[in-house]
């Protein structure tokens, strides 16, 4: 199917409601709707979703997705719905259904209503299944948490390994593969399985810039806990435990202390489950405590926290669970609370298996408690594992170790003892034999090779294990070394490890953590994006969550928090006006829209509120009107991107009307603008130039400041602070 970007943009706004793709969206539905296969790495949160469900929506016949959890189909079809009158559009066929809804389903699905069918590979693999999809005109097939195909990943489904060969029985289309956690192993594992080698890899960014990682060492970790969320509330968190008898004690030990906290796990019946999950998907509990086994069967946009009482089994699972948190584009902060006996509890879990699994098992848990111990950017860590290089200078310390960073090292010495050391041991340790061989530490496989390596036995023994642990990690981002997965990890050097050996070059190192020093006071991280009305806001909430409650369906589902932020900045009172309103579109303002038009619009009156539109609509070029709005908006604390577009200016323009205004006499309030631009000891510093200058110029203090100090658009707005607060 042929169709142009333009038309592909104006069907995204109409349906829902979006002006713009995300990052590579656009440039995957169209290599599916050319009928070419694609295999999609994407981060949680970043739109997997919409891939293929706009595809599906434009194209002929029935696209049919493979999801592992019914939840999470649910969960994706009511979102579907939300933009329909006609909930045909999209459908689940799962063994939960009824014989009649079963044919009602297929009869949809035949008469063309159906657009998606969302299946798991248990419910796909049934004969009469196969027998019925045999007979219908099928867009393309799209294969969610395709990661559960591979062997090397976190979440491995055998019934997912089976998928190409039932697709094959059915008859071949298109397939589109989805992940969030994939390392280059896995997703080679994927792409081979599914055989899609020809197929288009969108490899997007695995950074989540509105996500703060952070480490805490175990103290007395329930009552930290508790502490952090007591900070939190009404905010929406997940708390993450090992064990369903953990879950149960955290669960009700938060109950105990006043916080609304319910459990999830596979222990609970299944009705038991379900509505636990709906009392938190519709925020009548703050807080689910759950197994990580069951993460993906939680999906919810709004979750401002994601606590793990323990570490996770694997940095695939960890970037899964944290992923849960910020969806909605809203801060989030990633709380893991650390104890060295949390590994003996993991290893625990692998007794019994088979060897292969056991060491699979290990290797995973290891670069866990790397990334747990290292004193480096964990964005960065985690964005390598991951097959992704990231500048920790651009990390914003939206991690603990940027935020409050240790002192660094001159490593250069070190590194090169290390890498000839894994040269003279012949490539054949892992990072953990390779440590203790540093430091003189013998265990039973070192000694079975002590003849080969006693020439560096012990070369490293005036630093600590720890120390050299540390330093295994930092090259081995530094791609100074590399992991061989299929051997379970063991050390190799790369051509630039080679290099260094040769040619050695100064390079900084970081110690690692001292966890009896950390702070238990928890960071909370200033939200970005909140609505200028944050009374309209706080009403519009509660008027979802009852409407919500009323039809049955998560908040969410109506109107994603950022819809209603925008909604409090922008005040639609009819149902066009809602249809612009950021993530809602035509079918959900006619289907959700009109109470809260009514609500709004009754604010409004009662308020005198001047609207953003009205303003725009009766003042083409009125600079009497402009500046009331600029005043006013400002003292509402819109955005410099809200203003300029209630007015349809350019940020440049605004800006020019802006100067116009204070060098006329009247003051501005910029101060919740300028505290989300920079520090206090920036604003200080320029403050301090402009109160040297005779004429406060901007030409003067573009000549003083660099670029990398400060940008054009930060040197404006500080000087019309200035003028504003100083010389008014």
């Amino acid at each position: 199917m042929s169709i142009s970007q333009d038309t592909l943009q104006k069907k995204l706004k109409s349906i829902f409601g979006f002006n713009n793709f995300r990052s590579k969206q656009e440039e995957i539905i169209l290599n599916l709707l050319e009928g070419n296969d694609s295999m999609v790495i994407m981060p949680t949160g970043g739109g997997k979703s919409m891939c293929y469900q706009l595809p599906a929506l434009l194209s002929e016949g029935c696209a049919i997705v493979v999801s592992p959890l019914i939840a999470l189909m649910k969960n994706q079809v009511d979102v579907l719905r939300g933009f329909y009158k006609d909930n045909s559009i999209a459908h689940v066929l799962n063994s939960s259904l009824s014989k009649t809804q079963t044919k009602q389903v297929k009869d949809d699905i035949s008469s063309g209503k159906t657009k998606l069918v969302y299946v798991a590979p248990e419910s796909l693999i049934k004969e009469d299944n196969i027998d019925f999809f045999r007979g219908i005109s099928i867009s393309f097939y799209a294969i969610d948490e395709a990661h559960c195909i591979s062997e090397w990943g976190h979440d491995f489904r055998p019934e997912y390994r089976k998928l190409k060969q039932i697709i094959d029985n059915i008859g071949a289309k298109p397939i589109i593969a989805l992940t969030a956690t994939a390392t280059p192993k896995v997703r080679q594992d994927i792409m081979k399985n599914l055989k899609i080698h020809d197929g288009k890899l969108f490899l997007d960014s695995f950074n989540r810039a509105n996500l703060f990682y952070e480490i805490k060492q175990k103290k007395d970790v329930a009552k930290q806990i508790i502490q952090y969320i007591n900070n939190r509330k009404g905010e929406s968190g997940i708390v993450y435990c090992l064990s369903r008898k953990k879950v149960e004690e955290i669960a009700e030990t938060l109950q105990i202390n006043g916080i609304k906290a319910l459990p999830y796990h596979a222990g609970l019946e299944a009705k038991k489950r379900v509505e636990h999950q709906e009392a938190f998907l519709m925020d009548d509990c703050n807080v689910i405590v759950a197994t990580i086994a069951f993460g993906m069967g939680i999906d919810k946009p709004d979750i401002r926290y994601v606590i793990h009482h323990d570490i996770p089994k694997s940095l695939e699972g960890y970037y899964q669970e944290t992923g849960r948190a910020g969806r909605d584009g809203g801060k989030g902060d990633l709380i893991t609370f650390y104890d060295y006996k949390d590994i003996e509890k993991l290893e625990k879990f692998l007794q019994g298996k088979p060897v292969a699994e056991q060491e699979v098992g290990r290797l995973l848990i290891m670069e866990t408690i790397a990334f747990s111990e290292t004193s480096m950017c964990r964005r960065k860590y985690l964005l390598h594992y991951f097959g992704e290089e990231f500048d920790a200078s651009i990390c914003d310390n939206m991690c603990d170790n940027c935020k409050n960073p240790k002192e660094k090292i001159e490593g250069k010495e070190y590194v090169k003892t290390l890498l000839k050391a894994i040269v003279e041991c012949r490539e054949r340790f892992k990072p953990k034999e390779m440590a203790k061989i540093m430091v003189g530490e013998s265990n039973s496989l070192i000694k079975q090779h002590m003849s080969q390596i006693d020439k560096v036995f012990g070369i490293g023994k005036e630093k600590g294990l720890t120390f050299w642990h540390s330093v295994i990690r930092q090259v081995y981002v530094k791609q100074l070394i590399t992991k061989e997965i299929e051997s379970y990890g063991i050390l190799k050097i790369t051509e630039e490890g080679k290099n260094f050996i040769k040619n050695a070059y100064s390079i900084q190192l970081t110690e690692d953590h001292e966890y009896e020093e950390e702070s238990t006071t928890a960071i909370i991280t200033n939200q970005k994006g909140q609505a200028a009305d944050s009374i309209l806001f706080n009403i519009l909430k509660d008027l979802r969550k009852k409407l919500a409650k009323k039809i049955g369906l998560p908040p969410a589902i109506l109107f994603m928090e950022p819809s209603l932020i925008d909604m409090a900045n922008q005040y639609p009172v009819t149902i066009e006006e809602m249809a612009q309103v950021q993530g809602v579109g035509q079918g959900k303002a006619e289907k959700y829209g009109l109470e809260f038009i009514q609500t709004i619009k009754k604010y409004v009156e009662e308020n005198n509120i001047i609207r953003p539109q009205d303003i725009t609509v009766r003042t083409v070029a009125n600079k009497s009107n402009n500046k009331i709005y600029i005043i006013q908006s400002l003292d509402r604390k819109l955005t410099i991107e809200d203003i300029a577009k209630g007015k349809q200016l350019s940020v440049d323009e605004l800006l020019t009307e802006m100067e116009e205004i204070v060098e006329k006499g009247t003051r501005l309030n910029l101060s919740h603008i300028i505290s989300n631009m920079m520090d206090q000891e920036e604003i200080q510093e320029i403050h301090e130039f402009f109160k040297s200058t005779e004429n406060f110029s901007f030409d003067e203090a573009r000549l003083e400041f660099d670029e990398d100090e400060f940008n054009d658009e930060e040197i404006r707005i500080l000087r019309i602070n200035f003028i504003s607060q100083v010389a008014n």
